[in-house]
């Protein structure tokens, strides 16, 4: 006897037999059972998910000759010969080979007359977004109108091609992609049916590699066992997939915990006897980094088929969480532009190389082993600004010296945030001596009133009135501003004060010193970062690009 598919030899013949897809499975029990069904269905969704399945079915439960019924009985003559494909009263129709609208007119032709053997006649078009626009015009009309016991079963993988027109008279189902766990356990069911010895680490890789389609796991079910004559284990999958062993893997993540770059890029050199996919590489240094983030955080994480949880749990104790997550990202990113490297190894090779650079501006190890310099000043912002540089966060701030000078005004800022006693408030209104930097800390302003404070500097005070010279650019002064900046005077000082306005004579305001500041230390940051040795490390060695509009100093927490 020829030998038979896995894929068409497991093939769910009822919905109990189905996995997934609960919500497919539960409507169309429901109709059936309540005789509800309704005459046109479109099941959607990728390749190898059971549109084909789902229709055929439905069409068994519609013609079994036990009645209608969600579980039909499989033995009679009908349900035999669906299965059988030789039903006479199932039509089934793939769509890409009759687009043509003679070959639609063709086919809807004997609509129009009664099944010859079964309950209903169903029509099966498979890949439907294939017909012509003639022929959904074809279409519609018998879907506008059915004869009566016709059934409509519709599959496509690209529902976006259908007229809407076509989709409003369907019931729609979208199939979804399958869970690696449920695709692993149905390739275990159907393994120990066939009594064919495996390894669990063997199906959860099969079922990776399935990417949600139950059929195509089963044909590489198929390929795997052929493989590895008759028996499925990790090493024959890892083989036949091009996927390196978990070893080296491991082996790479042990490398990382005390980073040496000479010691990596050997690891890179030696996998190379194994033509490795450097893509699929990354992936499964990235999946291992996932599992050790998760040991991390879940004290009771066991692992899994693939990794082991003690050795995910010595990994976890052995790496940093902030250098897992930096791993992390380097190698998704460096899988994303692969194709853009000149080569596939380089890629690779300059990927991991990344993650020790940026590791490396933490204060690590340096490549080969040695101890960086002590970091003072300047060189401890710029290297954890490129530790920063990977995901775009700013620049640290400039050197300690440069952080003290900036921090005496704003020292001075919140020694003066407290309004000053009257006695002394009344004396420098009869002097005539004031800070407006000062007051206007002390002034309860907000909105406009408090950008016209700030964009103003004291020019006199004396005999109960405040002269100020207002900034010529500032063009938001107004009647009522003027007003709420007199009403806070008079109660910073505890009594009435009247404000005069003039054009500013040279004197800085606060608006004009917190400019200057900024700019200040905006040069001073990008100064840092561009002297970091670590910086221009970077530079020499991978040709890093430095984009000073992209730095920005930190600012101090008041």
């Amino acid at each position: 006897m020829a030998y038979v598919a896995l894929a068409r030899k497991w093939r769910p013949r009822s919905f109990a037999d189905m996995i997934g897809q609960e919500h497919v499975r539960k409507a169309l029990t429901h109709a059936l059972d309540s005789d509800r069904v309704h005459h046109a269905f479109l099941f959607t969704g990728t390749r190898g998910v059971g549109k084909t399945t789902i229709a055929r079915i439905l069409a068994r439960c519609l013609n079994c000759e036990r009645g209608v019924s969600a579980n039909p009985c499989g033995e009679c003559a009908s349900c035999r010969e669906i299965d059988e494909g030789r039903f006479v009263d199932l039509i089934e129709v793939d769509a890409a080979s009759r687009t043509k609208v003679d070959d639609t007119r063709e086919l809807l032709d004997n609509v129009q007359y009664a099944p010859t053997r079964g309950r209903c006649k169903v029509y099966l078009i498979d890949e439907v977004h294939m017909l012509s626009t003639s022929s959904f015009n074809a279409l519609l009309k018998t879907l506008e109108e059915p004869p009566p016991r016709v059934k409509f079963l519709l599959a496509t993988t690209d529902p976006q091609k259908l007229p809407p027109t076509v989709l409003s008279r369907c019931l729609q189902f979208n199939l979804k992609r399958l869970p690696v766990a449920l695709i692993a356990e149905r390739m275990k069911f159907i393994l120990d049916q066939e009594a064919v010895e495996y390894e669990q680490a063997g199906l959860k890789l099969l079922a990776q590699a399935a990417d949600g389609s139950v059929r195509d796991g089963l044909s590489l079910l198929d390929q795997v066992i052929a493989f590895g004559g008759g028996r499925v284990g990790e090493a024959q999958v890892r083989d036949m997939l091009g996927t390196v062993a978990r070893d080296h893997v491991v082996q790479l993540a042990q490398l990382f915990v005390q980073p040496d770059a000479a010691s990596i890029v050997r690891w890179a050199a030696d996998l190379e006897q194994w033509a490795p996919d450097h893509s699929q590489l990354l992936d499964e240094f990235a999946a291992l980094l996932v599992r050790v983030a998760l040991a991390q955080v879940v004290p009771d994480y066991e692992g899994d088929e693939i990794y082991d949880g003690a050795l995910l749990r010595r990994l976890a104790a052995e790496l940093k969480p902030e250098d897992v997550q930096l791993y992390y990202q380097c190698a998704i990113l460096g899988r994303r532009d692969l194709h853009l490297a000149p080569e596939p190894r380089a890629g690779f090779e300059m990927t991991l190389l990344r993650m020790i650079a940026f590791r490396l501006g933490a204060g690590s190890a340096a490549p080969g082993g040695a101890v960086p310099p002590a970091d003072t000043g300047g060189a401890r912002a710029g290297a954890a600004a490129a530790r920063a540089a990977a995901g775009g966060v700013r620049a640290a701030p400039p050197a300690p010296a440069q952080q003290a000078q900036a921090a005496v005004p704003a020292a001075a800022e919140l020694a003066a945030e407290q309004p000053l006693p009257v006695a002394a408030a009344a004396g420098m209104m009869a002097s005539g001596s004031a800070d407006w930097n000062t007051i206007v800390a002390g002034l309860a302003l907000t909105g406009v009133a408090a950008q016209l404070a700030r964009n103003c500097s004291l020019l006199g005070l004396r005999d109960g009135v405040v002269r100020l010279g207002l900034d010529p650019r500032f063009g938001a002064r107004t009647p009522s501003a003027e007003s709420r900046l007199a009403e806070a005077l008079s109660a910073y000082f505890s009594q009435p004060v009247k404000v005069e306005f003039s054009a500013a004579e040279g004197v800085e305001t606060p608006a004009q010193a917190a400019e200057r500041s900024g700019q200040e230390a905006l040069v001073a940051a990008r100064q840092a970062f561009s002297d970091d040795p670590t910086v221009r490390a970077l530079q020499e060695r991978f040709g890093a690009t430095l984009l000073p509009e992209t730095i920005r100093p930190n600012r101090p927490n008041h």
